[in-house]
């Protein structure tokens, strides 16, 4: 099982709004050490909406859709959320509780159209203004207010995933001066067979001065182990580096 993202909003596509979602779940996640997948960027069509999470449902992954749950004409989420699964909208009643008692009395049929969901879904609290979000089967659905979003994100992830929470990873790693990544492959091909399920990434800058950026991600004393053994075989080739600072991520 993954942790997936889907991020839908004309707004976004079109550069009027900048995505702050999917470094807030990256962030959410890593705080528990857990990490995203993959994401996806979808704009206001609900057949791709629909396509999406079809096969978000189909993966198994747990899995944030942000955006889309108004409604509005353009919000298209909760409709293509029913079609993906072959089900019915319905009010649901925790839905209408909510709804019921954020707008005390004054309740028009378009208020309660933001808690029809696919018939089977549970309900996400919204601690902003009680419009509530909702959870179907692995794939939980959030508007894109971040003032709203990401209290629910949490919400979600302490609720129902703190069983798969662990100690955050640690991503430590070498500056590696004057040297092509080619010159580095067997060394990195070395350290993954000493140390199998870390995380090793190479990244070059070009520039003055150019380097590699050369480290791993792993439990913390495991990443220190695999970065010692990239240190060393760095030194018996010669090559200047010198450590990059150490980083929880977070």
């Amino acid at each position: 099982m993954g942790f997936g993202s889907i991020i839908i909003g004309d707004e976004i596509l079109s550069g009027k709004r900048q995505d702050k979602h999917f470094a807030t779940v990256v962030a959410a996640l890593g705080r528990r050490g857990l990490e995203l997948s993959w994401s996806t960027y979808l704009g206001d069509e609900p057949a791709r909406i629909a396509d999406a999470l079809a096969r978000a449902y189909a993966s198994g992954d747990v899995v944030f859709s942000f955006g889309g749950i108004g409604a509005t004409p353009d919000d298209h989420t909760r409709q293509a959320a029913a079609q993906a699964a072959g089900v019915a909208l319905e009010l649901h009643p925790d839905a209408e509780r909510e709804i019921r008692a954020r707008f005390d009395g004054e309740v028009t049929a378009h208020r309660l159209a933001m808690g029809t969901f696919p018939v089977g879904s549970a309900i996400i609290p919204n601690p902003y203004n009680r419009i509530p979000g909702f959870s179907f089967r692995n794939v939980h659905f959030l508007p894109g207010f971040p003032q709203m979003a990401w209290p629910m994100l949490e919400w979600v992830l302490d609720t129902h995933y703190a069983h798969l929470a662990r100690a955050p990873e640690s991503d430590v790693a070498l500056l590696v001066y004057g040297v092509g990544e080619s010159q580095l492959i067997d060394l990195m091909n070395a350290c993954l067979e000493r140390h199998p399920g870390v995380k090793l990434f190479s990244l070059p800058r070009i520039g003055d001065p150019s380097y590699i950026e050369l480290g791993v991600r792993a439990e913390p004393s495991r990443a220190v182990e695999a970065l010692s053994f990239l240190e060393a075989g760095v030194r018996e080739r010669g090559l200047r580096f010198e450590p990059r600072k150490s980083l929880a991520l977070d």
